[in-house]
């Protein structure tokens, strides 16, 4: 079965124009199964969890001699222990080295230019800014287009994994549409871990590249060349943007500056690199962009909560009403990044409100409680029984 990543990596070579026989010998799997893959035309749900270099383990002292000599040919290393009797497979040896290559000497940077729509590169920068008359940390998600080097910019007070997903929608609908591959940074909102030959991405980041239809690519960890033009347009917003803009009211009204400061200035720049204006050069790399899908990822905070007996739930330090049928039940809050608050049922949404602070006190729709308040008997007496008592006290 093949792995999630196994599929991106045939899709890619794929569009590359590579024969299916040759993408299933970089593999080491069967044609039939590259060919099963692209007819599907969805990455597998499922990673199988299997155990590796059992077979290549005895011979891993032989392919360690050979990689320090400069060997690093899968396939020259394969006939090696082959000769000295491995029975395994050529993938799973190709697994185990490739995460050694960025150990070889690197002799010189090229400059690696892409074609139009290919690629995208994103990356986090920090600084401090005055916001509403506060002194504070400010967080800028910048995405870039490897071609024409268009670029788009969200500022925020997190960088989690919620708005690095909101930072790629936003510049998708900037563009006007998809690349192919999404670069980013080692940060555990897009990726898990490196494993042998492979990355584990974030399950969320995978169902994000699978609804906007991107490769998601991970940076080599300590190899930051790998996405030097989107490094450098965290520079170019520091450097001028913030330069110029200081005091902002709000995190909208930071972000609309932002824009206007993309399409006034950033748009109209000839790059130095590619002797171009970026809009311009935009303009070819258009068509080449992916359509957006017809329904935007959510990118709110998902989270369960129990509802009380008094038909509340407790988010963020304050509580919110829910109806009072879903007294002592389990249900989903989602929390968008605007502060809207929605409680789900399943796919049913049973109540909605905006977070408030918690000084404002607890948030309530009268209707929720209705039959609650419905269902309270209170109890009374006629006066007369306090006159008797208070006679007989007299």
């Amino acid at each position: 079965m093949l792995t999630q990543e196994d599929y991106w990596m045939i899709k890619e070579l794929h569009e590359q124009g590579l024969y299916r026989k040759d993408i299933a010998d970089r593999l080491g799997v069967h044609p039939k199964t590259v060919t099963r893959a692209l007819k599907q035309g969805v990455a597998p749900s499922r990673r199988r969890r299997r155990q590796k270099y059992v077979k290549l383990k005895p011979y891993l002292g032989k392919v360690d001699e050979l990689l320090a000599a400069g060997v690093y040919n899968a396939v020259v290393i394969y006939r090696e222990i082959q000769a000295q009797g491995y029975s395994g497979g050529i993938r799973v040896l190709r697994s185990y080295i490739e995460p050694k290559r960025t150990l070889r000497t690197s002799k010189a940077t090229v400059r690696f230019e892409t074609r139009p729509g290919q690629q995208l590169q994103h990356d986090w920068g920090e600084l401090p800014i005055d916001l509403a008359g506060v002194r504070q940390k400010a967080y800028i998600a910048v995405n870039t287009l490897g071609y024409s080097r268009r670029f788009h910019v969200m500022a925020a007070h997190r960088c989690d994994a919620e708005h690095t997903y909101e930072s790629l929608i936003r510049a998708f609908q900037w563009f006007g549409g998809v690349p192919r591959q999404v670069w980013v940074d080692n940060q555990k909102s897009a990726v898990l871990s490196h494993v042998p030959g492979a990355v584990r991405f974030n399950e969320r980041f995978k169902q994000l590249a699978c609804h906007y239809g991107f490769v998601p690519k991970a940076c080599r960890p300590y190899r930051a060349r790998t996405k030097g033009k989107v490094e450098r347009m965290v520079g170019y917003v520091k450097q001028h943007f913030f330069v110029r803009y200081r005091a902002f009211e709000s995190w909208a009204h930071l972000n609309r500056l932002l824009e206007d400061w993309l399409t006034g200035e950033a748009d109209r720049r000839l790059h130095g690199t590619v002797k171009e204006v970026v809009a311009e050069r935009f303009e070819r790399e258009r068509p080449a962009l992916a359509p957006l899908p017809v329904h935007r990822f959510d990118t709110s905070y998902i989270e369960t909560r129990q509802v009380g007996w008094d038909a509340y739930i407790d988010v963020r330090g304050n509580r919110y009403s829910v109806p009072a049928p879903y007294c002592g039940r389990t249900v989903t809050v989602r929390i968008r990044l605007d502060g809207g608050l929605a409680v789900h049922d399943g796919e049913r949404c049973i109540a909605r409100h905006r977070l408030v602070d918690p000084k404002a006190g607890w948030q309530t729709v009268a209707d929720h409680h209705r039959r609650l308040w419905a269902e309270v008997a209170v109890q009374t007496r006629s006066l007369e029984r306090y006159e008797e008592v208070t006679r007989a006290g007299a």
